[in-house]
């Protein structure tokens, strides 16, 4: 007899990340908030110290796998936010009194909870920015605004430099400017073999859906800020041409995975041979011999060949990634949406909420000696994010998490000589941050910890008791909050990522029977179709998990995203064909037809927005 099924909200709560140890991001982590604590604690500047540090941690928290460039966007853009929010909440703090204060603070979680929705890049900001007001009101300081902004940005602008600086696993072999690039390309490769392998069988709308993950990440790999508008070394146009080189193999992977017929366990050989040659920046080297006895496998033998000569010519050629079709439009109208003014109502009701009790505690003198009181609004940002999880599974791994780190500060802080100690627990704590991301109470864990040795480090005295209490606090607002009835159709926010999606699938089939001659303007359409799908099947598998009350709302939209999904394959087998021979075969039709339909009537059912209607 089988065991019952736990939960959806429980299982994510008890499900964890795995992977090998990254190493080089432990390296930076150690290096990081523990060497600046020790540098302002040296220099008599602690204040300014323990705000860098922080910074730090909260970079570190951002510091993902991935390339250089990518990441100068990743960290840099949340810690301008984070400095911003410092300034804003320490003049704040000084100049309105209690009710004034929260007023701000809650029109500030407004703008940030709505700023949140427009990507992943933008909600690290908006995080960043009402931890820094939170920090900014509620931890009185000597300093002005503008100083601490600039120990704020110091701290986060150190690990950046370290993340710039040092050498990844892997880079030293080859170039050191290409670290998360080549790697990324190389995923691409293996992703189209993995994929190639699998058609026909159980696993191929897995390999499909991570070949789909691999293009996403090389696409932010390489699309990073750069100072000139075109790659401007040889070596990085050889690795955008590489790039480019793989998108047509994908499409005919994506064609071969649509017709379901099983190919020759051979097929998968160039790829393969393409992606060591990305990998260790060599030549391709013989490849296998064509096998066109079908039109996608046509396709995918000439794709073969055109990145045989990408790869030996690239160096001339002023490749670029085709990069996402989003401009300043689409962040406001995702920021302005259903989605965002959702999350923006919740955020902005948490955030105030949770600061006008801290106050009142703060008043009351529930915090004993401490003169702070940014712990509250603080803890309510993180919990409620949805990028870290569904609700219920937050607020279990905040609380554990922070019970758990607690304790373990308490025990540490009998132990350890100050300052000398507490640095060195700071330093321990900021190396984990980068394997703690992995579990959101593991992470919760490690940064009570080291923000607790900075507070006392800082000359605060232990608070291990009363952040449980406050965290403890945190967790029931944001359980109350997220509950609560909001104006407009629940579930927002999900199906807004539906409709984007399905306009993007639409755009995408419209220009393929449109038989236009334009092949990038149909790979780059491609890409924002399965992008735009994967970001809405995740923010589905996160509104699924959540408990029955919250997640009714979205029933159904998982079934709407598997008709995306077929309607994207299906269009991309219908472009490989008509390449091939200038029309559609029946099944191409009537597959189209068939999908076309379904999605219509699924749309109806789950209320989102009306389907264009296409004739084929």
């Amino acid at each position: 007899m089988s065991r019952p099924a736990a939960p959806l909200w429980l299982a994510h709560a008890l499900r964890a990340q795995r992977g090998p140890v990254p190493w080089s991001a432990v390296t930076r982590g150690a290096l990081a908030a523990g060497p600046l604590l020790l540098a302002g604690v040296g220099t008599g500047h602690t204040a300014p110290g323990v705000l860098a540090a922080i910074a730090a941690m909260l970079a570190g928290i951002n510091d993902r796998p991935g390339s250089r460039r990518a990441s100068v966007k990743r960290l840099g853009v949340p810690a301008l936010a984070g400095a911003l929010g410092l300034v804003t909440g320490t003049y704040a703090g000084h100049a309105l009194a209690a009710v004034p204060l929260t007023l701000t603070l809650t029109l500030l979680g407004l703008l940030a909870g709505g700023i949140s929705a427009v990507g992943p890049v933008a909600s690290a900001a908006g995080t960043q920015l009402l931890v820094g007001a939170a920090i900014g009101a509620g931890m009185p300081a000597a300093e002005s605004g503008w100083q601490r902004a600039l120990a704020f940005l110091a701290g986060a602008g150190w690990l950046l430099l370290l993340r710039l600086a040092l050498p990844t696993p892997g880079s030293l072999a080859g170039d050191f400017r290409f670290d998360g690039e080549r790697e990324a390309v190389a995923d691409v490769y293996d992703a189209v073999a993995a994929l190639l392998d699998a058609v026909g069988g159980d696993h191929a709308t897995a390999r499909r859906a991570a070949l789909t993950a691999a293009l996403d990440q090389a696409q932010d790999a390489l699309a990073g800020p750069r100072l000139r508008r075109y790659a401007s070394s040889a070596a990085e146009r050889r690795l955008h041409a590489q790039y480019v080189a793989a998108l047509p193999l994908a499409e005919a992977a994506t064609a071969l995975f649509w017709a379901g017929e099983p190919v020759s366990p051979r097929t998968a050989a160039g790829p393969r041979r393409l992606a060591a040659a990305v990998r260790g920046n060599t030549g391709t080297g013989p490849l296998p011999a064509p096998h066109r006895s079908a039109p996608a496998l046509r396709a995918l033998d000439d794709a073969l060949l055109r990145a045989a000569e990408a790869f030996d010519r690239a160096e001339d050629a002023p490749h670029r990634p085709l990069a996402r079709r989003r401009d300043v439009r689409h962040a406001v109208r995702a920021a302005l949406g259903t989605g965002g003014r959702e999350y923006g109502l919740r955020v902005a009701l948490c955030f105030g909420a949770s600061a006008a009790i801290a106050q009142a505690l703060h008043h009351a003198r529930w915090y004993g000696q401490h003169q702070h009181w940014y712990w509250l609004p603080a803890t309510a940002v993180f919990l409620v994010k949805p990028d870290l999880g569904p609700l219920a599974s937050r607020v279990l791994c905040r609380a554990a998490g922070t019970v758990l780190g607690a304790l373990v500060f308490a025990g540490l802080a009998t132990l350890l000589p100050r300052p000398a100690g507490l640095i060195a627990l700071v330093a321990v704590c900021g190396a984990l941050v980068p394997v703690a991301t992995r579990h959101f109470a593991a992470l919760t864990a490690v940064v009570t910890v080291l923000v607790l040795a900075l507070v006392m480090a800082g000359g605060e005295p232990q608070a291990s008791l009363s952040r449980i209490g406050e965290t403890v606090l945190a967790c029931a607002l944001v359980l109350v909050v997220g509950h609560l009835p909001m104006p407009g159709q629940r579930g927002g926010r999900v199906r807004e990522r539906l409709a984007t999606a399905g306009s993007a699938a639409h755009t995408y089939l419209a220009h393929v029977l449109a038989e236009s001659d334009d092949r990038a303007e149909r790979w780059a359409l491609r890409r924002e179709a399965y992008r735009t799908l994967a970001e809405a099947r995740t923010a589905i598998a996160l509104a699924a998990a959540e408990l029955p009350a919250l997640a009714r709302h979205t029933a159904g939209t998982d079934a709407v995203a598997d008709v995306l999904e077929r309607l994207v394959d299906t269009t991309t087998a219908c472009a490989v064909h008509l390449d091939d021979t200038g029309r559609l075969t029946p099944r191409h039709i009537g597959q189209l037809q068939c999908v076309l339909g379904e999605l219509r009537l699924q749309a109806v059912e789950v209320r989102l927005p009306a389907v264009q209607r296409i004739e084929v």
